[in-house]
């Protein structure tokens, strides 16, 4: 399980990871939007996540902390990528940029990239509002958490478990 705050880079170490473990993939923005950019709901995504949790292997990139409680006990690690959010900021910018008017491979075909002023709001919060929630529900598992400080470190974390 790949975890952190947007613009972190957890489709890009997901995308790495499933290359070279061969895990079958699946992004949470993929799984709870719609094309056109409509949100499934919780009840939906969470019966779309529950097969999937069940299978032997799995690499699940993506937070919708609601839907934390029904990965976290079936995760065998959990990649937190915690990152400064000037950098996410950043990253979310240059995607942004990269992507506009079209569809990232990790998102639902039909769902171009956007630039909402609520979603920076909401990163630029993120330190206050959704790193406790996040933290509060991944203590119980910390013996599974690896925490990555920096693009760096995530790396180096990549390279020492997995030499390409």
């Amino acid at each position: 399980m790949i975890i952190g705050p947007c613009g972190a880079g957890k489709s890009t170490l997901a995308f790495a990871l499933a290359e070279r473990t061969r895990l079958p993939l699946f992004h949470m923005d993929k799984l709870a939007w719609k094309p056109g950019w409509v949100d499934r709901g919780n009840d939906e995504l969470r019966e779309i996540l529950r097969p999937i949790v069940r299978q032997d292997r799995w690499l699940i990139e993506g937070n919708y902390g609601s839907t934390m409680v029904d990965r976290l006990p079936y995760a065998d690690t959990v990649v937190y990528l915690d990152f400064p959010i000037r950098l996410c900021l950043a990253r979310i910018l240059k995607r942004f940029r990269q992507y506009l008017g079209r569809t990232r491979p990790e998102m639902t075909e039909g769902c171009p990239e956007r630039l909402d002023p609520l979603f920076l709001w909401y990163v630029m919060r993120w330190n206050a509002h959704s790193r406790p929630r996040i933290e509060e529900r991944i203590a119980p598992f910390a013996d599974k958490v690896v925490r990555l400080k920096s693009p760096r470190e995530a790396k180096e974390w990549l390279a020492r478990i997995l030499p390409a």
